[in-house]
């Protein structure tokens, strides 16, 4: 007997998980061999049996789907279909996921989903099937080929003498995060009063999500939360996160903190990179700031960090205990750019702690 494609069906939604997998299993030569809610439950259950092929969604509590692959391909190559609203063609997401090694993309639409899964359960079918049989091997050398090659944040922002003035009235927290920010982001601004310093934050997220996560936490946060435009002003009580697909530096107008948003090269593979902010946070805030970096695939922001302590500000890591993925902290800590090592339960209250010493 031919032996049967084992899939795996990662999706937040039910109803996905649910008509996807049973479109599957109508193959005879197709095995659903679990679904999973998002890629950290996907990836324990992975260890007991890994499948041949993944069906995989973008948008997911805890890692977005394409930190999950991007994670899966530097682990154990697995051909992948992307089956996600937010991979239409030519958008940021559907260039991302294809670097990010999947072997193709299926396009749901935001309205009439069962139905369009029902309708496009052969395609579904299709793409799985035509992905068991992909060569990983060429898969990879392709998905190099499209990846640049990994650029510092010269590339943005070229390094030199801090250029910050002395203590001032005027201080900013700078934040980097990626896989499993969402929730980390989260717990910690919801945590903070009205009156926290002005704080600058890039997390690691294609260009359509960025808005929609800020929309979400100023609904939830004391403070205010929004996606940065250029010119935007760093004040008490506000938080300013990168769009997705640009850069944000700190710069100074005054006496006065604003944000500059530009486009450019990936840096560290990112765009937005924590590097940027973090290099422009220690040139023109230097020891009016202080730099938090959390959870995190990867070493984007590790040696902005340490530009940041260099410069004298303060600076904090998230510990691996409570890090979803101990890699950008980690990296920042071996490289000494550190000051402390704390949970995130620890974190608001050091930001407050600041502001409050400042004061």
């Amino acid at each position: 007997m031919e032996k049967k494609i084992k899939v795996m069906v990662v999706d937040d939604s039910a109803l996905v998980r649910q008509v996807v997998s049973a479109a599957l299993a109508r193959d005879p030569a197709i095995e659903v061999i679990g679904t999973a809610s998002d890629p950290v439950f996907a990836m324990d259950k992975m260890k007991s049996l890994w499948p041949d092929v993944l069906v995989v969604d973008i948008e997911m509590p805890r890692m977005d789907g394409i930190s999950f692959l991007r994670k899966v391909m530097a682990e154990r190559p697995t051909p992948t279909v992307i089956c996600s609203s937010l991979a239409e063609e030519g958008t940021q997401a559907a260039f991302d996921a294809l670097a990010a090694g999947a072997v193709s993309i299926i396009t749901k639409p935001k309205i009439g989903l069962k139905s369009f899964l029902e309708d496009a359960s052969s395609d579904i079918v299709s793409a799985v099937r035509t992905a068991a049989g992909a060569n990983l091997r060429a898969l990879g050398r392709s998905a190099r080929e499209k990846i640049a090659p990994k650029l510092s944040a010269d590339a943005i922002l070229p390094s030199g003498a801090p250029s910050a003035m002395a203590r001032t009235t005027d201080q900013v927290i700078a934040i980097g995060t990626s896989t499993g920010g969402t929730q980390a982001l989260e717990s910690v601004l919801t945590q903070l009063p009205a009156t926290c310093l002005g704080i600058v934050i890039v997390q690691h997220m294609p260009e359509k999500f960025t808005a929609m996560f800020a929309q979400r936490l100023n609904g939830l946060c004391q403070i205010e939360v929004r996606e940065a435009q250029n010119g935007d002003r760093v004040f008490p009580g506000r938080a300013l996160i990168a769009p997705g697909g640009k850069h944000m530096m700190l710069k100074r107008s005054g006496a006065q903190y604003v944000v500059e948003i530009v486009s450019g090269p990936l840096v560290n593979r990112h765009r937005p990179s924590v590097d940027v902010l973090f290099r422009s946070t220690a040139k023109y805030a230097g020891k009016n700031a202080l730099g938090i970096i959390m959870t995190g695939m990867g070493d984007d922001g590790a040696r902005g960090l340490k530009e940041m302590r260099s410069a004298g500000a303060s600076t904090i890591a998230q510990d691996e205990a409570s890090s979803v993925v101990f890699g950008m902290p980690k990296e920042a800590i071996k490289l000494g750019g550190a000051e402390q090592v704390m949970s995130l339960e620890r974190i608001p209250l050091a930001m407050m702690a600041y502001s409050q010493k400042l004061g």
